[in-house]
C-alpha cells in the first residue's frame, strides 16, 4: 500500500514540476517576444507549435554570426536613410523600394541571412520583437507598391514602419560598437 502511495506522490510531484517548468518557459517566451508571441500563437495550429516555432527561432538566431557595422558603414547607412526620406515627396514608390532594400542590406551586413522575408522577420523578432510587426507592415506595403495598389498614405506608413526597425538596428549597432 505504501509503495502505491509513494508512486502516486512521485507522479503528482513530477507533474507539478513539469507544469511549473512549462509555465516558466511560456512566461520567458512571452517576455522576450511580446506581441510577436501573441501573433505567432494566433497564426499557429496550437500554442505548443507556436512556442516550438519561437524556440526554434531562438536556436537559429544563436547560430548566427552577428557583428556590428563598421563606423563607416554605420554612417553610410544613416546618410542613405536620410537621403531616401528626403526623396519621398517626389518619388514615394521609389523611397519605399529603397527603404526595403536598405533594411535588407543593413541586415546582411549585421550578419542576418536575407534569404526570404519571413525567415528574416522571424530572426529579427528574437532581438527586436517590439518592431518586427512594423517590419512586416512595411514589407506588406512594399508588396502592394510592387503590385501598384499602394496609396500615398500607405507609402508614407511603409517608410515610417521601416524607420522603426532601421532606427532600432542603428541604435543597437551603436551600442555594440561602444562595448566592443
Amino acid at each position: 500500500m505504501w509503495i502505491v502511495v509513494i508512486a502516486v506522490v512521485v507522479v503528482v510531484v513530477a507533474f507539478v514540476v513539469m507544469m511549473a517548468a512549462r509555465a516558466r518557459r511560456r512566461a520567458g517566451l512571452k517576455e522576450r517576444f511580446g506581441a510577436e508571441y501573441g501573433r505567432t500563437v494566433d497564426t499557429a495550429e496550437s500554442r505548443r507549435l507556436a512556442e516550438h516555432d519561437l524556440r526554434e527561432r531562438e536556436e537559429r538566431h544563436a547560430e548566427l554570426d552577428l557583428r556590428p557595422l563598421t563606423p563607416a558603414a554605420h554612417d553610410r547607412y544613416q546618410s542613405r536613410w536620410a537621403e531616401m526620406q528626403s526623396q519621398f515627396v517626389d518619388r514615394p514608390q521609389v523611397a519605399v523600394a529603397d527603404a526595403d532594400s536598405l533594411i535588407t542590406q543593413v541586415m546582411r551586413d549585421l550578419g542576418y541571412p536575407v534569404d526570404d522575408f519571413e525567415s528574416n522577420a522571424g530572426l529579427i523578432s528574437v532581438d527586436h520583437a517590439d518592431v518586427v510587426a512594423k517590419y512586416r507592415e512595411g514589407h506588406a506595403i512594399f508588396t502592394k507598391t510592387v503590385e501598384g495598389t499602394a496609396t500615398t498614405e500607405d507609402l508614407r506608413q511603409a517608410v515610417l514602419s521601416y524607420r522603426a526597425l532601421f532606427e532600432e538596428l542603428m541604435r543597437d549597432d551603436a551600442e555594440a560598437n561602444r562595448h566592443a
